[in-house]
């Protein structure tokens, strides 16, 4: 139990905590929700404006005196989004904490209510700022909370530790189970320490993984589907989740098509020689070399750079990769309609090339590589340029946080294994203020790994679903394919 802190925030009188604009009703039954809760889940579908509801929660504390000071917690990248968002929903200026230690001395001692930091700031802060939520009282509200979903980092570990102090604690994501169903434990035992999930996480992720094996064991698959669908009910006291649907939201439909593509004749040659041989013969900086991926992550790795660009592997490529006819295709169109399109893909390098492809677009590209001030020079210039129809860019870099609604369209040169970075991508574009129909395309190579990646994501969406509530047991067991564990076998040559 962690005692009151003795002093409080002297909080000037002339402060104006107004709101500029007043939600949506879903967002205003959201901040009704929570407010007196000591802790709570904001798990909203993407698109639905949390940013909104947790500067309205803030506001609320601070006027009705439930904490003295507000932390939101965000990622590296869209501190400048939330900047700009907290400006336009509100009259706070929030106090930014960075790199420069010595400076965020002075600013913990300021009589400031609201501090913006990212995680990994928040995390080498991790000692003052709990030596300072013990002389006031500190409400924290993590948005992409998934960040900390790995409770053995040394990220998720800081936010175990100074959640005890915290008075208020408020986590936000659309996709709290996307990825894998167990991730979501981390999360919450952030906000109750263990008390609804428990607090051995290998026994609880032992119930809930959705394995490659489960087509062949009707055993576990009734155990992990009963352990699934009970999942929300033992959050559910402090949890809000609303859909689009839920919500009543009425967006423009959102329309997703699969493209099958030939890949072109040395590609394929490639991919055989990986799947078959475990290997390949390549040329990597001037250099003949044998790229041994005899280990199984690797060699799906490899699988899914070469049906997407085999020049992500091999240096002497020199053909064009199978789906790049196709893409042009569809850009061309979009942009002759007057639209505005965001290609897709997992590979910086792979960015970098498109990019340079598609200039008579007017491309230009967000990904890890690119600097912080540049990746916003590039997202303005789409939002705000004619000229600048095609924006190119890695969902690791922007697949959170950003409104792109200038945009229509978008297609998904390639996809990892996370559906989270697949929904969070998709959803830039079907969110409150699109006004058009989406039109998503992923391109699959035929006969390839892209038709395992496409099974697994249903799965997954699937049991994400069923884990956040918004199916019923019977309707996911009705739908439920776990072919994708007999398909990685086959493509990895192993016994079925």
């Amino acid at each position: 139990m962690v005692s009151e802190p003795s002093t409080r925030l002297k909080r000037n009188p002339s402060l104006n905590l107004g709101l500029r604009h007043s939600g949506f009703l879903y967002q205003l039954e959201a901040v009704e929700a929570v407010k007196d809760l000591p802790y709570a889940a904001l798990f909203h579908e993407q698109g639905l404006g949390k940013t909104k509801i947790a500067i309205d929660l803030a506001l609320e504390w601070l006027k009705t005196d439930a904490v003295d000071t507000v932390v939101f917690v965000t990622k590296r990248g869209l501190i400048q989004n939330w900047q700009d968002e907290i400006k336009a929903h509100s009259y706070l200026y929030p106090t930014i904490l960075d790199q420069n230690h010595a400076g965020n001395f002075f600013a913990l001692n300021s009589p400031s209510p609201v501090f913006l930091v990212h995680y990994e700031v928040f995390r080498t802060e991790q000692r003052r700022l709990g030596l300072f939520a013990k002389t006031r009282r500190v409400g924290v509200i993590l948005d992409e909370a998934q960040k900390i979903k790995n409770p053995e980092s040394d990220l998720a570990r800081a936010f175990h530790a100074i959640a005890p102090v915290m008075k208020r604690r408020i986590i936000m994501t659309g996709t709290p189970v996307a990825n894998r169903p167990y991730d979501i434990w981390s999360l919450i035992y952030f906000l109750d320490q263990g008390e609804s999930l428990g607090t051995d996480f290998e026994a609880f992720k032992s119930g809930l993984d959705l394995s490659n094996d489960l087509w062949v064991n009707q055993t576990r698959r009734d155990a992990f589907e009963d352990e699934l669908g009970d999942l929300f009910d033992r959050i559910r006291s402090f949890t809000v989740r609303e859909t689009k649907l839920t919500a009543g939201i009425q967006l423009p439909e959102k329309r997703i098509q699969n493209v099958p593509v030939d890949m072109s004749p040395r590609q394929k040659a490639l991919y055989d020689e990986y799947r078959t041989d475990l290997g390949a013969s390549i040329v990597v900086n001037e250099r003949q070399t044998l790229d041994d991926a005899e280990e199984s992550l690797k060699r799906l790795l490899r699988l899914v750079q070469v049906a997407s660009n085999p020049k992500l592997v091999d240096d002497s490529y020199t053909e064009t990769p199978g789906k790049y006819a196709k893409l042009h295709d569809l850009v061309t169109t979009a942009t002759i309609s007057g639209s505005k399109i965001i290609v897709w893909t997992s590979f910086v390098k792979n960015a970098d090339w498109l990019q340079s492809r598609l200039t008579e677009f007017g491309a230009v590209k967000v990904h890890g590589g690119v600097e912080l001030a540049d990746r916003n020079d590039a997202i303005a210039r789409f939002k705000a340029d004619p000229s600048v129809k095609v924006l190119v860019a890695t969902p690791g870099a922007a697949k959170e946080g950003l409104t792109l609604t200038i945009a229509n369209h978008a297609v998904f040169y390639d996809r990892s294994f996370s559906l989270d970075d697949y929904l969070q991508a998709q959803d830039r574009i079907h969110r409150i203020s699109q006004t058009d129909t989406c039109f998503i395309w992923n391109l699959i190579a035929i006969e390839s790994i892209d038709e395992w990646v496409d099974s697994l994501l249903a799965a997954k969406r699937l049991s994400a679903q069923l884990g956040q509530a918004d199916i019923s047991k019977e309707e996911y067991r009705r739908l439920a394919n776990y072919d994708f564990g007999k398909i990685i076998k086959e493509i990895l040559g192993l016994e079925v």
